[in-house]
Formats: structure tokens, C-alpha cells, sequence
């Protein structure tokens, strides 16, 4: 990835360096449980393990593998120069590279998973106070990006917090779905290392065994993961939506914190504009992109093909980098962003007392009129306001078939903006809890 959308905690554990030391542990596992099985002599178990402070050279390896063509082989030949050619004989024995790789990048991924469930939980943390804050703020909900009726900024950010805590549940159900090893050998059928192996290696990775693997990790596991990313970046662009349309100049009810020195546009000096969730909704696109990628993944031949590593290559980071990245900048935008309740209700009101119509509507038909009836009566008066920026309770006081069944303190009763925000507590005890 771009350093401009990276952070380096999640790049790091990209690095070739990371992968690197990663193998390293493989294969001195595997060498220590074989010791101990009595499979190859102690002391050669005991060689490998000299070179856990070996700071393995990078271009070494490239070098290496720029002849062999096999990034393992080189990576092994590479050990062997620290440990000793004859002291090295028995690491990789009975394994295969998938054992390697595949372990490898389940290792990696379940620590992307680690980094991605704090970012997750720093968000939450962000909304939680907002919808707090802001619980009884009124603002008008919208239908088609059309006023529907009262609503509060709190339930508003309440909502994308009970989203949020889902993705949470997502994402450590995903940490859990690929957080298996495999050191089986070729096919997968351990004939030239004992599963005491796997199960010995992946207790010290912090995985569990793969149950049944081929030459490969089963890439359903994977594919699951990297759908949950695609999920929580919707979820990103889901809020990001909401902020944007928010700071439009026509609404502007909240908007992005603008820094002292920050520029908008380079024609315009008066632009403040929506940068970051702009940025956000575009990060998701990308994110989304290793989707379809992963699921096909899934289908391999036979035992194994090399398809899936390829695009593992670069999904791997690019989706985990990006979306460590955007859950950041969204906590820092929810952190910083600017709330205006009295545009909310200068909005509310911009066709005055218009969103009240339902509450009209269901007097009237338990005044005894009927629904149709009931409807057009309504109707016609909110389409005037609609046609003259009139006051709807106006219209209505001055209709004598909705005056015949509704006196004029009934009216006025309807238009009270409390009768809207009187179950925000329940919602919120079930969002929050009690």
C-alpha cells in the first residue's frame, strides 16, 4: 500500500521482514518437536534455535531466490548460511511450503485481525460518547432524502454504533475462522511428519490445527475473512454517506472538523469540504475489491495450485493496511465532528410543521374518519405548505372537514416534538444496555 493510507503498526506486519521471522519460528517449532519425538538428533533443534536473534537479510533472499525460483528454498538456503549446512539438514523435513506459507499468512492475518478489533473498538468508543452527547439533539430523519419525521442526532449515531458492534462480532469470528495451521506435508496426509508436529507448532503460534488440510489451508476460512473486511468498509462508507450529506450547504447540520490552515479549494477560498469521508467512501471501494478475489480463491485443483497465492500477495495487506487505515481516520472523524442543532431545527422547520402529517392522519382516523378520507384531508393541506411555505397546523385549523372531527386543542396536541423522541431511553438502554 501507499504510505499515505498506511499506518505502520499493520505495515510492519507486512514486511518482508515480519514474514521472514515468521518462517523463522516455523521451522525452529517444528525442529524442537521433532527433537523431542526423536526424529532428528537435539542438538541440531538446538542449532536453529541459535539464530532467533539472526536479523535475516533481505536482499539476500531475493538474491537467493532470484536462482532457485522458490522463495522457501531461498529463504532456507538463506537459514542454512547462519546456522550451518550440516547443523541445517533437518529443518523443513517432511514439510512442504504450503506448511510454511500457509501458516505464515494465517499467523499474519489473526494479527491484522488483533489490530482491526482495537480500531474497531477505539470507533465505538467514539460513537458511544457522541450518541450520548447528542441524545436528545432533534434533527428531522429523512426518507429518500426527503423529510419523514422527527428523529435525534443520538439515535443517529446510536444506530451506526450497534453497526459497528456487529462488525466487532464479525471481525473476531473471522480472527477465529482463519487462526489454524497446517504442517502436514505434501497432500496433507502427514506420511513424512507426525500431526504431533502441527499440533506443537501451532500451540506456540497461537493457532489451532487445521483439521483436514491438503497441500493448502482450506480458502473458505479465507474468503470469510476478507468478506467480513468488505462488510466493515460498507460500514464505513455507510457512516461517511451520512457526514457527507450532512456538511452539504444546504443541510449542513454537522460537518468534518476543519483545522486551522486547512484550504478547501485552490480556486474557491470559501470551500469547506468533505475530504476525509469522501476519502473514506472511496478507501471502501478498495477494500470491497478483495472480496470477489478471495471467493475465488476458494476453488482449487485438486490438492493444491498456486492460484490463490498470487492474489493472497497482495489482498493480504493492501485490505488489512487500507482498512486499519479508514477505521482510524472515521474515529477521528466522529472525535472531531462538528454538530448544529440549530441548523437541525431550522432545517425541521423549513416547511412549517409538515412533518407532523402522520400524527394528523392517525387522529383523524381515530376520530372515526376513514383512512382514504383521512389521507386526502392531510394531503391537501401539507401539499400547500409544500406549494406556499404555509404553516401546516394553519391549514388545518382553517379546514372545516378537519375541524368537524378534531377540536383545535387535538390539533395542536399533534404538533408537540417530544411525542417523537419519548422512546429514545429504551432504544438506547438496548443498544448501550441498561
Amino acid at each position: 500500500m501507499i504510505p499515505r493510507y498506511s499506518r505502520p503498526d499493520m505495515v510492519a506486519l507486512w514486511s518482508p521482514e515480519t514474514k521472514f521471522r515468521i518462517w523463522y519460528e516455523i521451522e525452529a517449532h517444528a525442529c524442537d518437536a521433532m527433537a523431542d519425538l526423536g526424529v532428528i538428533p537435539r542438538e541440531n533443534a538446538e542449532a536453529v534455535r541459535k539464530a532467533k536473534d539472526v536479523e535475516f537479510d533481505v536482499a539476500r533472499i531475493d538474491e537467493i531466490e532470484a536462482v532457485t525460483k522458490h522463495d522457501v528454498i531461498a529463504f532456507l538456503t538463506h537459514l542454512a548460511e547462519h546456522v550451518g549446512s550440516d547443523e541445517a539438514r533437518f529443518v523443513h523435513q517432511g514439510m512442504t511450503s504450503s506448511d510454511v506459507l500457509d501458516t505464515c499468512f494465517n499467523v499474519q492475518l489473526t494479527r491484522a485481525a488483533d489490530i482491526l478489533i482495537a480500531d474497531l473498538e477505539g470507533l465505538l468508543a467514539a460513537l458511544k460518547r457522541r450518541a450520548i452527547e447528542h441524545k436528545n439533539t432533534i434533527r428531522i430523519g429523512r426518507s429518500h432524502g426527503i423529510h419523514a419525521e422527527p428523529t435525534t442526532m443520538g439515535l443517529t449515531f446510536a444506530r451506526f454504533y450497534a453497526e459497528m458492534d456487529r462488525n466487532l462480532s464479525r471481525m473476531r469470528d473471522a480472527r477465529a475462522e482463519v487462526a489454524t495451521g497446517a504442517i502436514s506435508g505434501a497432500v496433507g496426509t502427514f506420511a513424512n511428519i507426525d500431526p504431533q508436529v502441527e499440533e506443537h507448532v501451532c500451540d506456540k503460534l497461537g493457532l489451532v490445527p487445521e483439521p483436514i488440510s491438503t497441500q493448502v489451508i482450506p480458502r473458505d476460512r479465507h474468503a470469510a475473512f476478507f468478506a467480513t473486511l468488505g462488510v466493515i468498509a460498507s460500514s464505513i462508507e455507510n457512516i461517511a454517506i451520512e457526514i457527507r450529506h450532512m456538511q452539504r450547504t444546504e443541510v449542513l447540520e454537522g460537518a468534518e472538523f476543519f483545522s486551522m490552515g486547512q484550504k478547501g479549494s485552490s480556486a474557491m477560498p470559501h470551500k469547506k469540504n468533505p475530504v476525509l469521508t469522501e476519502n473514506l467512501t472511496g478507501l471502501a471501494r478498495m477494500v470491497r475489491a478483495a472480496v470477489i478475489p478471495a471467493m475465488e480463491n476458494v476453488a482449487l485443483w485438486h490438492e493444491r495450485d498456486i492460484s490463490h497465492s498470487s492474489v493472497e500477495r497482495m489482498i493480504g495487506p493492501d485490505a488489512t493496511i487500507t482498512l486499519d487505515f479508514a477505521l482510524a481516520r472515521l474515529t477521528g472523524v466522529i472525535d472531531k465532528m462538528l454538530i448544529f442543532p440549530e441548523n437541525m431545527m431550522e432545517n425541521m422547520n423549513k416547511f412549517p410543521g409538515l412533518v407532523m402529517s402522520q400524527r394528523v392522519l392517525l387522529a383523524l382516523t381515530q376520530a372515526g374518519v376513514s383512512r382514504e378520507d383521512a389521507y386526502a384531508m392531510v394531503q391537501r393541506n401539507a401539499l400547500k405548505v409544500w406549494e406556499h411555505r404555509t404553516d401546516f397546523k394553519e391549514e388545518l385549523l382553517a379546514d372545516a372537514d378537519v375541524t368537524a372531527a378534531l377540536s383545535p386543542d387535538e390539533i395542536e396536541e399533534k404538533f408537540d416534538l417530544g411525542y417523537h423522541t419519548k422512546h429514545v431511553d429504551t432504544i438506547f438502554a438496548r443498544v448501550f444496555g441498561e
